[in-house]
């Protein structure tokens, strides 16, 4: 597997090695040593999460203030444009954002460290969305960030379209205002 470096302290781009020839192809999604070596970290993951979304969905910018998830998302079918924001109170890249695309032909995968926010925005028709967290979902816990908040400045590849959004993401607060997870949640 490959492992590349983003912006963001923790954040990383991991490419897994995959075999390909006329019949199709095969990778190995997840391995936990190999995961746990390129990473540098020792995390345990305790669910796996899928989402279907249709083309314009944007999801986020979530994360849960106690009980933080760290996540590594990949797309199995379609593409989308995955957003990771660092809201660390102490961290150096605080308020900073990387951004990829993840499709279903470059297998990239994206991993998000606890105590960062969240989302993606879906490109193709449909994209279907597998991400595996280092907690369980703890509804009283999650909180969002605006999706637009200039403060953070994303730039979401929309083309002038207006996201889809739920009505929960419609309710993000800007970063300024935000609940943040405490350095001890957050690891």
């Amino acid at each position: 597997m490959k492992t590349t470096p983003t912006a963001i302290p923790g954040v990383l781009i991991i490419e897994p090695k995959v075999f390909g020839d006329a019949r199709g192809f095969f990778f190995e999604s997840f391995n936990q040593k190999a995961f746990n070596d390129a990473t540098g970290t020792d995390h345990q993951f305790f669910q796996d999460n899928h989402s279907r979304s249709a083309k314009g969905v944007l999801r986020g910018l979530h994360y849960q203030v106690n009980k933080p998830q760290g996540k590594l998302v990949r797309v199995v079918r379609g593409s989308v444009f995955d957003v990771a924001v660092d809201i660390r109170p102490d961290s150096p890249a605080f308020g900073r954002w990387v951004g990829v695309e993840l499709t279903e032909d470059n297998h990239k995968q994206l991993w998000v460290p606890p105590g960062l926010a969240h989302g993606f925005l879906v490109l193709s028709e449909t994209a279907d969305f597998l991400y595996k967290t280092t907690d369980y979902y703890a509804p009283e816990f999650e909180r969002c960030i605006a999706w637009d908040d200039p403060a953070v400045g994303i730039e979401w590849p929309l083309a002038g379209l207006a996201p889809k959004l739920s009505a929960k993401d419609q309710q993000g607060q800007p970063l300024s205002a935000a609940a943040l997870p405490s350095k001890t949640a957050a690891g």
